[in-house]
C-alpha cells in the first residue's frame, strides 16, 4: 500500500537565458526591468580579462548609466560587501548586474540589500525585513556554485572567522544569464574546484531532509550531467558543448539546492575556509568522501539515486574516482589545518545552518572523527 502523500511548497527561481553570446542580452534584460542604470559588481582579475569592460560598453551605447564596482575577492568579506553598497547607494537607482563567479554573485545580493537598508551591517539578519532590495541579473562565469538562483549569500565575517548568511526573497535575481563562452577562459584547477562544487550540490540535495520529489529531479540531472562533463571541461577548457553543459548542470544544482538545503560536506567546508582561505571547492573535496561514507546508511536511497546518475553503483566511490581523475583532493594538512584546529572546525560545522539538512544529524565527536580520517 502506499504511503501517505507529503505536501510541499516551491517558490520560482529566476527567468534563465542559456546560450553562447547570451550575455549580448544585458541590456535589453536592464531595460525590461525599467531601470535606465546599472551598476556592475565583479572582481578586479575578471574585470582585467575584457569580459567585464565589454558588457560596460553593451550597456553604454544602449544609453544606460553604468558604473563598476571591482571591490569583490576570493571569500568575499563583510567588510567589502558593506563597502559596494556604501557605493551603490551614492549611485542611485538601478539594475545591479552581478558579473562573475560564486563570490562575486553572493557578494551582490548582500551589496543590493544593504543598499536599501541604511545603517545595517552584512552580520545583520534582513531575511524578514520589509524593505526589499534592488533588482539583480546575474551573470554567472564559473560553473560551480548555482548562486544565481537564489536570494542568499554566504560571506566571510574575518573578524569572528566564521560565515555568515545574508539575504532576502527581493535580491533573488530576476534573471540567470547563462554563457557558456564567458567559462572558457577558467583555468583546469577552477574547473575543477567550481564543478565539485556543484557535484556536492547534487549529491548533497538529493540527501538532504529537506529533499522533495522537484529538487530530486534537478539534483539527478545536475548529478548526471556534472558527471559527465566536468571531467572533459577539466581536460579540455575550450570544448564549448563540455562548458555549456557544466553550466546548465551547476544550475540545476542550484535550483535543487534552493528547494532542499545543503548538508555536512558544506558545513565543514565552511569552517575549513573561514579558518584557511582555502577555495571553497577544494574544501569540499577534501572531505567529501569521508562524509559520504559517514552518512551512507542513512542516505542510502539518495545515494543510490547519485549512483545511477553517475553510470556506477557505488556513489560513495564513484564521487572519489571523479575527484582523483579531476586533480581536486587534498587532505587537510596540506590545506593549512594543523591538529590542534580540528576541534574548532568541528564545533563550527554541527552549528553551521546547512549541517542541519543532514541525513544523519552528527555530534562534534563525530566530525572530529571525520576529520581524523580526512587529516
Amino acid at each position: 500500500m502506499a504511503g501517505p502523500v507529503n505536501g510541499f511548497t516551491v517558490e520560482a527561481t529566476c527567468a534563465l537565458e542559456f546560450g553562447p553570446g547570451a550575455v549580448a542580452r544585458v541590456p535589453a534584460l536592464v531595460d525590461g526591468l525599467g531601470r535606465a542604470a546599472a551598476f556592475v559588481v565583479t572582481d578586479a582579475g575578471l574585470r582585467a580579462t575584457g569580459i567585464v569592460d565589454r558588457v560596460v560598453g553593451d550597456l553604454t551605447a544602449a544609453g544606460l548609466w553604468t558604473e563598476v564596482f571591482d571591490g569583490i575577492g576570493p571569500n568575499p568579506s563583510t567588510t567589502a560587501v558593506e563597502h559596494g553598497a556604501t557605493a551603490l547607494r551614492a549611485f542611485g537607482s538601478c539594475v545591479v548586474v552581478a558579473i562573475g563567479g560564486g563570490s562575486v554573485l553572493d557578494a551582490a545580493k548582500g551589496i543590493a540589500l544593504l543598499a536599501t537598508h541604511h545603517g545595517a551591517r552584512a552580520t545583520d539578519d534582513l531575511w524578514s525585513s520589509p524593505v526589499a532590495g534592488l533588482p539583480l541579473i546575474a551573470v554567472p562565469t564559473t560553473a560551480g556554485t548555482g548562486a544565481e538562483t537564489n536570494g542568499f549569500g554566504v560571506v566571510e565575517d574575518t573578524c569572528a572567522k566564521r560565515k555568515v548568511y545574508l539575504g532576502h526573497a527581493s535580491v533573488r535575481p530576476r534573471v540567470a544569464v547563462l554563457d557558456p563562452e564567458l567559462t572558457v577562459g577558467l583555468p583546469p584547477a577552477a574547473t575543477a574546484a567550481t564543478g565539485f562544487d556543484a557535484l556536492v550540490h547534487g549529491v548533497e540535495s538529493l540527501a538532504s531532509r529537506g529533499a522533495n520529489p522537484v529538487s530530486d529531479a534537478a539534483a539527478a540531472q545536475a548529478v548526471a550531467l556534472v558527471g559527465r562533463w566536468l571531467p572533459v571541461a577539466v581536460d579540455d577548457g575550450t570544448d564549448l558543448e563540455a562548458r555549456a553543459q557544466l553550466l546548465l548542470g551547476a544550475h540545476l544544482a542550484g535550483q535543487a539546492l534552493t528547494v532542499s538545503g545543503l548538508g555536512l560536506v558544506h558545513g565543514i567546508a565552511h569552517a575549513v575556509t573561514a579558518h584557511t582561505g582555502t577555495p571553497h571547492g577544494v574544501a569540499l573535496a577534501s572531505v567529501n568522501e569521508q562524509v559520504m561514507r559517514w552518512s551512507a546508511g542513512a542516505a542510502a536511497e539518495a545515494y543510490a539515486r547519485a549512483g545511477a546518475a553517475l553510470g556506477t553503483a557505488d556513489a560513495v566511490a564513484g564521487t572519489a574516482a571523479l575527484v582523483e581523475g579531476i586533480r581536486v583532493r587534498r587532505p587537510l594538512h596540506e590545506l593549512g589545518v594543523d591538529r590542534g584546529l580540528l576541534p574548532v572546525l568541528a564545533a563550527a560545522a554541527v552549528v553551521d545552518p546547512v549541517t542541519a539538512n543532514a541525513p544523519r544529524t552528527p555530534t562534534e565527536d563525530d566530525v572530529r572523527e571525520i576529520l581524523d580520517a580526512a587529516w
